[in-house]
């Protein structure tokens, strides 16, 4: 069986994630399309690349994440590092012919976004960016209902992406709150994942009406290169710096297809944890996804009897997309891990079968395209139509 050797850039949360979708792949999907081999991890220092060699299992660690793309044994280069790094180093594994997954967003800025999708398609490598959420069964299972046309024409698209674990003013000035690092707030690092369920189940946003806030203008600086995610706080007499990234997006969304829309993304909600939903209203029924609950799709069809119609729940498992796969009754429990093994699978088989793969760098561009949109529509307080916000190719 073929093998694909990985080099990892990162060490943090989602070198973890990556990493146990690597080792967890071949055993879910068997045969697997090839073996993925986890080559080198690269971190920041000698101590953190070290550790995350051992913990993760990795054959060998650097600090230099040049030593990957020059590796010629190495197959894909995977990016799990700050926003601002993605473009420098997709670029460079690029140009070194290797494939590319990387973490969303895909960059900083849409200039950015656009210099990567140039390289990759330029090199024929395949490119890969990482919003896994949409391979969460009952989210595939509803793109299914939807292209079966169970739910009918499309009218209406409603998501939100709430979280809390920033909503603290003493949870420090992590990367994510520089627009320096990240590009932007919420938006950037949780609503591009409603935008990107919104493109994959309803189709292309074409216009968006959007509001922009930040609540908690200043936090305590960051101490350590560790993101723990508004989990340690800062107390007593501590030095702060501003926040110059939004705290909420609220927007209404246009679709090509003649739907609306309505997104709402905040990382300041009290009590809401990872408040993942979306809501898809047809001429024929509705569909509504919450991810805390990710085993779940509530469906209502228009043609179900008078005296039975209502929302039901679906438990997804073995009959439903990529179950076979994965446990053998319904609802015994997916997570976040199995569904990066799922992406994981689905990478590798594009390499392996010279397919194309989504959501790809065009969909990591478009989705950046879409949201300098709602940003410059926040600022405005007019409708803008996305295709107005695409640059021209450096």
């Amino acid at each position: 069986m073929r093998t694909l050797n990985v080099g990892m850039i990162g060490g943090g949360f989602m070198g973890k994630a990556h990493s146990l979708a690597y080792a967890g792949m071949p055993m879910f999907f068997w045969p697997a399309p090839a073996v993925p081999f986890r080559k080198t991890v690269v971190d920041i220092n000698e101590e953190l690349a070290r550790d995350a060699a051992a913990r993760y299992g990795f054959e060998s660690w650097a600090t230099d994440w040049r030593k990957v793309i020059e590796d010629p044994n190495i197959d894909i280069v995977d990016i799990v590092t700050p926003n601002n790094t993605h473009a420098e180093m997709a670029i460079a594994a690029a140009k070194a012919g290797k494939h590319i997954l990387s973490e969303k967003p895909l960059a900083r800025t849409t200039e950015e976004a656009k210099r990567m999708l140039d390289a990759a398609n330029e090199a024929g490598v395949k490119h890969m960016v990482a919003f896994n959420y949409r391979r969460t069964p009952a989210v595939t299972l509803a793109k299914k209902y939807i292209e079966e046309g169970a739910i009918g024409r499309m009218l209406n698209f409603r998501g939100t992406y709430l979280q809390d674990w920033s909503a603290d003013p003493n949870a420090p000035l992590s990367w994510r709150f520089r627009k320096d690092i990240a590009g932007s707030g919420t938006l950037g690092d949780i609503g591009t994942h409603v935008i990107d369920l919104a493109r994959y189940l309803v189709g292309e946003i074409t216009a968006v009406m959007g509001m922009a806030n930040t609540w908690i203008k200043e936090r305590p600086v960051s101490s350590g290169p560790v993101d723990k995610l508004g989990t340690v706080k800062s107390t007593g007499d501590v030095k702060k710096a501003p926040v110059d990234v939004d705290d909420e997006i609220i927007t209404l969304l246009r679709f090509e297809n003649g739907a609306v829309g309505s997104l709402e993304a905040t990382r300041n909600a009290w009590g809401r944890n990872n408040f993942l939903t979306f809501e898809i209203h047809g001429d024929k029924g509705s569909l509504y996804f919450n991810y805390e609950r990710r085993d779940e799709l509530q469906v209502c069809f228009s043609d179900d009897p008078d005296d039975r119609r209502g929302f039901r729940t679906i438990y997804t498992g073995p009959a439903h997309p990529n179950g076979p796969a994965l446990w053998p009754i319904p609802a015994l429990g997916i997570g976040y891990g199995e569904t990066k093994i799922i992406e994981a699978h689905d990478f590798i088989s594009a390499i392996v079968h010279d397919t194309e793969v989504s959501p790809n760098f065009h969909d990591g561009y478009r989705i950046h395209v879409i949201c300098d949109a709602i940003l410059e529509s926040a600022s405005s307080g007019r409708w803008v139509n996305t295709a107005e916000q695409q640059p021209a190719t450096p």
